[in-house]
């Protein structure tokens, strides 16, 4: 799969509909359209790669500030007690898209989630409304806009 063809890259091209609540330079994130709990987000290189190894370190430190920076607004925004962060790298370790893309799964007491968790179907207006909530958690928490050009 080249870039051209890939979902996650049309949807940074903005070929896709998405719901963002994070871009910077490097990266950008969006919540995932078949969640596992609700707020559950993606972050995403903008350039294609398919493994961890192969990003720049600049690309690398901007994927895990992004995921450290959206946790906790995800959790404020959803209600959550804590979070999973899961990178799952080839086809055999469950990565579906071959796009990196790093999780951010909001989590409860009593979820009943472990590692293969039932996912649902929002609708686009009950992303929106949680990506809305994430985004006001997130200036709240930290004092600046999350998306580039807002």
């Amino acid at each position: 799969m080249t870039g051209q063809d890939c979902v996650f890259c049309r949807i940074i091209r903005g070929e896709l509909p998405s719901v963002k609540i994070y871009e910077d330079e490097y990266v950008v994130a969006f919540l995932d359209i078949y969640p596992i709990n609700p707020g559950h987000a993606l972050v995403v290189p903008k350039r294609h790669v398919t493994r961890l190894e192969e990003l720049s370190d600049e690309e690398a430190r901007a994927l895990l500030t992004a995921a450290a920076r959206l946790a906790p607004a995800i959790v404020r925004a959803t209600g959550a007690e804590g979070y999973n962060i899961v990178i799952n790298i080839g086809k055999a370790a469950g990565q579906e898209i071959e796009h990196l893309h790093l999780h951010i799964v909001p989590r409860r007491t009593g979820d009943g989630c472990r590692f293969d968790c039932r996912r649902s179907k929002p609708s686009t207006d009950e992303l929106k409304k949680i990506g809305e909530e994430i985004v006001k958690a997130y200036r709240e928490i930290h004092g600046v806009e999350p998306l580039k050009n807002s």
